[in-house]
């Protein structure tokens, strides 16, 4: 993205003659409310000193025009200083103070000032999302997590609306249809850290008290919001007590009180990612408002979201990465503390399953790409930046934080992160002042481990490998490590076997040090050979698992019969492992979903294995097979919704994958009946959300039309009705449904965020991919012009979506191939994209092959 983008030497170049004092801007938002207003005005004066005096430098500005700039009372020509990105600083003194009037734009990415209008009833709502480096689309900054500062924020917006920010407001002045709100200044933050949340939010309130160690009394103000026509599904109740568990967990842990005052949950509209840590004004995306019925795991995820953002108001806001190297210092510390106070403070108790089941597979897919990197990365700049959100960042550094407790000790570990937090309250990090802090509370010297597991990519694949006499007895029994890097693991080995009513239970457990590629443990030796081993139980390292051969003829046989849930989730993630890296049948990974997956207690667990049966038949399986596979899937699913208790999480579950995978005219029949009410299956709800699910498997099949969709788009004329009907719309199979999609997306950039998201999921639908088939030329042709001209958020969808995924033959992999041997100059990161996508097709081509034996 051309004139966008900021390297990393560019902004140590700033940080080192460069400390800022102070922000205060000023945002005029009152022309929201008119749809065809695109701009708002926005002020920003910066106080700052420069240890070069007579240099030059440059603040950040993504707007459309720049009114004025002055910088110490001296007036700098827009027509010459701003590119549309920068502001050229020239001549700075040592002390300055910069002042600009821009014209910014209001959003329809989900980056800068997002704004909405409601379909349900036409109110505007607004909100800000800026990592990490879009807070330059709304006011002057300098655009880097190193340079924090107070910020002081004015803000004049329509006199009905509230106004939300990451300090409390100070003073609110009427005037005439508007308001003003002024807020207090901040404590030191990054630019990317601050938020503006305005428009009629619903809210609700309540309050967190806690007595300090020093006697004192800490006050935290609470406050959920969300839009007024989601009021009524809003559990608010819910929300406030899971927030208050982890108040009082990461209080009594980290031994530092909350230092931002307040603490606003603002759920909002068209929100591109989960969850954003501003301090004292965490933003989520609404989707977390559940208005229909949803499963048990969807409240623990909710649950797991508030409390990863919750972590990083320490980890991450007080005490902040100093560039996107060290991004795991927040995010790996977020995403274990999310699952590890999960389970220690609130009733969320299977956190470590959801992890090894969802968060781990997540890991272990991006760290098989080629573009794979260590925890610790090498971050050149801001688009690098971008795509580093990702499953190396959160979930593995997470698993190796997991394996950095027990290695250390629990105590040791918090002991250092109190250190951490007291000795860079509101400064800037790097890796070493963590590891420092740690080693002097662990007594460890942390060196090795952080070459191996911080600064080393790739996973690792153990094998357990035994030798046994004439009566069944381990003679010898050795762990194998197979990967470019061998590590030291720290696991625990489980010997299965069946007991007297033939469950599959631990009868022993060994917990040890593996190191190198291959080692022996003599304390199994003597003992009978197990009906299951199971390497890495209780998930206290970050690998693959691989099994014996008896091993895994006792999973085909007895997987759903094993009676620890974790183990059990293991097991599950290892045959998937099997399936993706070509080493079973996707046939035989089917075949162990529908015997055993109805036997799975676990509602998390269940859905996963939904979605990954679903993958795996649209794109592991062999092609000439996959019609058969879907016959089973489709029956499997209608056999345990019919099965499932009346009511539950699983018969919901059930019901949705029945969705996903009917296929024969009677399974049809059943979900239109479901719709019109003249079907019935004892204990189901076909509430707002099921019902546009079972119109997106009848639409993709061919069985309903666009009279009938938008029938029920007048039956639930809301935001997530419209963004539904547009994924029907472009999910039925017809040559110019799919070009309605691909021209939605492609020839204009007038969709929001979350209709481009609808487009492109409608139209990748895997039943029709002869309609589909000739668009994979236009695909490659177009991808530099889509990343030159629209945003990165958007080009990541655009890339990412409409990738070839479901033409699974060789010569899409070689219109891959072309493209990326014909464009080595390329944006790294579109480069990256492009690679992943290719790589994940190589791996379809590869497990088909398997299957086909």
């Amino acid at each position: 993205m051309p004139g966008k983008n900021l390297s990393r030497e560019e902004a140590q170049q700033r940080a080192d003659i460069l400390s800022v004092d102070s922000y205060r801007v000023h945002l005029d938002v009152t022309s929201a409310v008119d749809p065809a207003a695109a701009t708002f005005r926005s002020t920003t004066t910066i106080t700052f000193r420069s240890s070069a005096p007579g240099t030059a430098t440059f603040v950040d500005l993504l707007a459309p025009a720049v009114r004025s700039a002055t910088l110490n009372g001296r007036a700098l020509d827009p027509g010459t200083a701003f590119d549309g990105a920068r502001i050229t600083l020239d001549t700075l003194a040592e002390q300055n103070v910069l002042v600009v009037e821009a014209d910014c734009a209001y959003s329809r990415t989900g980056e800068g000032l997002h704004r909405f209008v409601d379909p349900a009833d036409g109110e505007t709502y607004l909100y800000t999302h800026y990592e990490p480096a879009d807070a330059r689309r709304v006011f002057a900054t300098f655009e880097q997590p190193d340079l924090k500062a107070p910020f002081s924020f004015t803000v004049t917006a329509p006199a009905a609306w509230d106004v939300y920010h990451n300090a409390a407001h100070e003073e609110i002045t009427d005037q005439g249809a508007a308001r003003v709100w002024r807020f207090a200044p901040t404590e030191p933050i990054s630019t990317y850290l601050t938020a503006v949340v305005a428009g009629p939010y619903h809210v609700e309130r309540d309050h967190y008290r806690r007595r300090l160690a020093d006697g004192s009394t800490l006050e935290i103000p609470l406050a959920a919001t969300c839009r007024r026509s989601l009021a009524p599904y809003f559990d608010a109740d819910e929300i406030f007590t899971v927030t208050k568990q982890g108040l009082d967990f990461f209080h009594e842990e980290f031994d530092f009180p909350y230092p931002f005052g307040k603490y606003d949950q603002c759920f909002v509209p068209e929100y591109n990612i989960g969850a954003m840590e501003n301090p004292g004004c965490v933003t989520f995306r609404e989707d977390f408002v559940f208005r229909s019925k949803v499963t048990e795991a969807a409240y623990e995820g909710r649950a797991n979201v508030i409390l990863h953002e919750m972590a990083h108001m320490w980890f991450g806001d007080l005490v902040t990465m100093k560039w996107w190297d060290d991004l795991w210092l927040k995010e790996s510390f977020a995403d274990f503390m999310g699952s590890f106070s999960q389970i220690e403070a609130t009733r969320y108790r299977s956190a470590w399953i959801t992890f090894a089941n969802k968060r781990k597979a997540w890991a272990y897919r991006q760290d098989q790409f080629p573009t794979t990197h260590p925890i610790t990365a090498d971050i050149r700049d801001l688009e690098d930046a971008k795509l580093n959100f990702d499953g190396i960042t959160y979930a593995k550094g997470a698993s190796v934080l997991k394996q950095l407790v027990a290695y250390v000790g629990r105590d040791a570990f918090f002991a250092g992160v109190r250190q951490y937090f007291k000795r860079h309250a509101y400064g800037n990090t790097v890796l070493g002042d963590l590891l420092d802090v740690l080693e002097q509370t662990s007594g460890r010297d942390l060196t090795a481990w952080s070459g191996a597991w911080l600064q080393t990519a790739g996973v690792n694949s153990l094998t357990p490998q035994l030798t046994c006499d004439a009566e069944g007895r381990i003679t010898e029994f050795a762990v194998v490590q197979d990967g470019a890097t061998p590590r030291p693991h720290r696991i625990a080995i489980g010997l299965y076997d069946r007991d007297a009513v033939g469950a599959l239970v631990r009868t022993h457990r060994i917990e040890l040090d593996v190191h190198g590629t291959r080692t022996v443990v003599p304390e199994l030796a003597g003992l009978p050979r197990p009906a299951l081993v199971l390497l890495n139980d209780d998930d206290l390292t970050y690998c693959k698992i691989r099994f014996d051969d008896r091993s895994l003829e006792t999973l085909r046989d007895g997987l759903g019969e094993i009676t620890d849930g974790l183990a059990r989730a293991l097991a599950w993630s290892a045959v998937w492992n099997l399936t993706r890296d070509g080493l079973m049948p996707t046939r035989d990974y089917l075949a162990l979903v529908l015997r055993f997956a109805g036997q799975e207690s676990g509602i998390g667990v269940l859905q996963s294995l939904h979605q990954q049966a679903k993958l795996a038949l649209d794109v592991y399986a062999d092609p000439a097979w996959r019609p058969e596979g879907a016959q089973l899937l489709a029956e499997g699913a209608l056999r345990e919704l019919r099965a499932a208790a009346p009511g539950s999480d699983h018969q919901l579950a059930w019901a949705r994958f029945l969705a996903q995978t009917a296929h024969e005219e009677e399974q049809f029949r059943l979900l239109r009946g479901l719709l019109a009410g003249t079907a019935r299956i004892d204990g189901l709800e076909v509430d707002q959300d099921l019902r546009w699910l079972l119109w997106l498997a009848l639409a993709a099949a061919g069985k309903a039309g666009a009279e009938e969709l938008n029938a029920e788009l007048a039956a639930d004329n809301t935001a997530s009705g419209k963004q539904h009907l547009t994924e029907c719309l472009a999910a039925l199979p017809t040559a110019g449904a799919k070009a309605a999609a691909w021209s939605a997306v492609i020839d204009s950039d007038e969709l929001p965020n979350a209709l481009v998201e609808a487009q492109i999921s409608g139209f990748n639908q895997p039943g029709r991919r002869d309609l589909t088939v000739g668009y994979t030329e236009r695909y490659f042709a177009l991808l530099e012009e889509i990343w030159s001209q629209r945003s990165i958020e958007i080009a990541m969808r655009i890339v990412g979506g409409f990738f070839p995924r479901y033409q699974t033959d060789e010569r899409t992999l070689a219109a891959a191939d072309a493209w990326l041997t014909g464009h080595p100059s390329a944006a790294p990161a579109l480069r990256r994209l492009v690679l992943e996508c290719h790589d994940d097709l190589a791996r379809a081509l590869r497990a088909q092959a398997c299957d086909r034996g």
